[in-house]
């Protein structure tokens, strides 16, 4: 049996239907995808350029290939395994950032699941 077995319809005018084809069509994502994310509380990013993936792939390769220096250097005892572990916590942690910024939808301040529905009027 399917998660997701509540069909769900609403009606667009010719102008909320262009714009949302237009958020949808620039984030990559399916229709139903980008929607459930904004309901989720996450406003989908646009798609990333097509050399962002390239550019991880590289950066992925180059951390493998510092890790294979490090346990060649640790083995011959000429690591300066401090300096080495800090330098390797900043390179993750930039291709965390940069996948966090790139890729990762941007958490909306009040989701649409987090309540009842029911907005409070100031008074």
């Amino acid at each position: 049996m399917r998660k997701r077995n509540i069909p769900f319809l609403f009606r667009l005018n010719e102008q909320e239907a262009e714009a949302f084809r237009n958020r949808v069509k620039q984030s990559g994502l399916t229709q139903e995808a980008y929607v459930r994310q904004v309901i989720s509380g996450k406003m989908p990013r646009d798609a990333p350029p097509p050399d962002y993936y390239a550019m991880m792939k590289e950066l992925h390769r180059i951390g493998n290939n510092l890790n294979q220096i490090a346990q060649k250097a640790h083995v011959l005892n000429v690591i300066d395994v401090q300096r080495y572990d800090r330098d390797m916590k900043k390179f993750e942690e930039t291709v965390r950032l940069i996948t966090e910024a790139v890729i990762l939808p941007e958490t909306l301040e009040q989701p649409f699941l987090s309540g009842s529905g029911v907005e409070k009027k100031e008074e």
